[in-house]
């Protein structure tokens, strides 16, 4: 089961809402599915053209390695050199910082994951996940662990 383009267009405008609601910089939200491919992107005006790149990296990053982003950055805290080549190995779509969300559905199956990009790390994570709670969905972002 993957997430679906109704699903993943949910996302994208519920994210990018609540970062107009909160007075966030411009934000760019991608959503893709289990097997990486992008789903949905949206991009508002102002939005850096390298934003695309960095929001599918963390939702990348998180799918590629199968834990979230805060796991991420402990064990590039950890482990730098390797960290350094996992970046390179993933051709640079893996990023250690908050704003990359797992995405599930009520019974916990993977759908895919989110990233979100353009204001501070927490901020693009909180509206990652004020795009998945209006699709219904259940997020997971390694805060919880």
């Amino acid at each position: 089961m993957s997430i679906t383009l109704a699903q993943a267009q949910t996302i994208v405008a519920a994210a990018l809402d609540h970062g107009t609601a909160q007075g966030y910089s411009p934000l760019t939200v991608a959503v893709l599915d289990t097997g990486g491919v992008l789903v949905a992107l949206g991009r508002q005006d102002g939005s850096g053209n390298l934003r695309p790149d960095i929001a599918v990296a963390k939702a990348s990053g998180v799918l590629a390695l199968g834990i979230p982003n805060r796991a991420i950055a402990a064990r590039a805290a950890e482990a730098p050199a390797f960290f350094t080549s996992v970046v390179a190995l993933a051709g640079g779509k893996l990023l250690s910082v908050p704003g990359g969300v797992f995405v599930r559905d009520a019974g916990g199956a993977l759908l895919g994951a989110v990233g979100v990009t353009g204001d501070v790390s927490l901020n693009d994570e909180a509206a990652a996940l004020a795009g998945i709670a209006a699709a219904g969905l259940v997020a997971e972002t390694g805060s919880e662990d």
